[in-house]
């Protein structure tokens, strides 16, 4: 069976990857709509771009109101700033949020309507040359065809999609997430590990997402308890956010599962930053799931070292779930409860977030077909 590969047209890592950007970056247009968050303003990241652009001569304008979770309003402010000032390129930088914004935008600067319009359908349109700059080492937003825009009439997380939507340049600079905290590490992390776990263990895996699946998880698992201990461990932090460009790619030509699913619900309604939502589902969704391949839970369980000899398979994938759940532990992922979420609240929405996740799309993705009373089954669990 023949496989189609889409990876951005060019990647830039490494020390010094935002410097070296700026001669590629002058070849893309003369004014830039820069989509941020104030916090990247004020931590100086902002200005490690700005500083770039002024020396290459291009001009920019910035928009830091994206905040957590994008939405519809957002995307719309965006544009009009984009219009107003005769931008013709944009550049994302910060976590998954800003780059996902900075996507929609430039796919409603060429598609007509508006964003809410392409739920569940391809956008077409080739977008203005967009430029992903991240500071966190988890959406691997710089390397997809995917945006999640929060529809905020039905109070719906969106997952919209097109291969317009992947950056025509990805810069990967370690030093630029050196700056965020502890429970950002820990989050950030957990969603790019839940990124290559379910792309290796998708129904549409491929040879070639399997090679970057695995990569990224080996490079997770070695590197997210230093990263999070010690936010200045250089290296740590590079193999971080190689591990999330690799697990983006990876999951950008196979596909999330039942935990991507499930958690949009939870973002959208609660208000609980992906990566933790994610990491809150993380344990119950594997437990669900293993049983429909666990030889490729068990390959995973070799590729980080965990496997012991004369294990079956079944055994090393329920060895895997355990060391999710204590490096889930170790760095300090809240439950819902401990989150602030009310137990009455949650359970009057199971059948809404229920229903919700299969209309997504990606809990069909799982190897062990889910229905909906396995999904409502699911938020109960996690519950504790």
């Amino acid at each position: 069976m023949a496989h189609k590969f889409l990876i951005p047209k060019n990647i830039i890592s490494g020390k010094g990857a935002i410097q070296e950007a700026g001669t590629y970056i002058k070849e893309l247009g003369t004014r830039a709509l820069i989509v941020t968050d104030n916090i990247m303003v004020n931590i100086g990241n902002v200005s490690k771009v700005t500083n770039v652009l002024d020396n290459v001569g291009v001009k920019y304008e910035i928009y830091s109101d994206v905040n957590c979770e994008p939405t519809d309003t957002i995307v719309e402010r965006g544009i009009e700033l984009y219009k107003n000032n005769k931008c013709d390129f944009l550049i994302g930088i910060g976590g998954g949020s800003p780059i996902d914004a900075m996507k929609a935008i430039g796919a409603m600067i060429t598609n007509p309507g508006h964003i809410t319009d392409y739920m569940g359908k391809v956008i077409k349109n080739p977008t203005p040359p967009l430029v992903a700059v991240p500071t966190t080492a988890g959406t691997g937003s710089e390397a997809t065809q995917f945006t999640i825009i929060s529809d905020t009439k039905n109070n719906v997380k969106m997952l919209l999609k097109g291969p317009i939507l992947i950056p025509i340049l990805a810069v990967i600079d370690a030093e630029l997430t050196m700056t965020a905290p502890p429970n950002v590490t820990a989050a950030t992390g957990i969603d790019a590990l839940t990124h290559a776990v379910e792309s290796y263990t998708s129904r549409v895996a491929q040879p070639l997402s399997d090679t970057f699946a695995l990569s990224a998880i080996k490079r997770i698992f070695n590197n997210l308890r230093k990263a999070y201990n010690d936010g200045k461990d250089f290296e740590a932090r590079n193999e971080l956010a190689l591990g999330a460009l690799e697990a983006g790619i990876a999951f950008n030509n196979s596909s999330v599962t039942l935990i991507h699913g499930m958690s949009r619900p939870i973002g959208a309604l609660f208000h609980v930053p992906h990566g933790l939502a994610n990491a809150m589902l993380f344990v119950e969704c594997l437990n669900f799931a293993v049983e429909g391949a666990p030889e490729r839970f068990a390959n995973i369980a070799k590729t980080i070292g965990i496997y012991k000899n004369n294990m079956s398979d079944i055994e090393a994938a329920k060895e895997l779930v355990s060391e999710i759940k204590k490096i889930c532990y170790d760095i300090n992922i809240p439950n819902l409860e401990e989150y602030g979420i009310e137990r009455a609240e949650f359970f009057e929405n199971i059948d809404k977030m229920s229903e919700d996740a299969l209309a997504s799309g990606s809990p069909a993705n799982t190897i062990k077909q889910p229905e909906k009373q396995d999904i409502a089954n699911i938020y109960k669990k996690i519950w504790g």
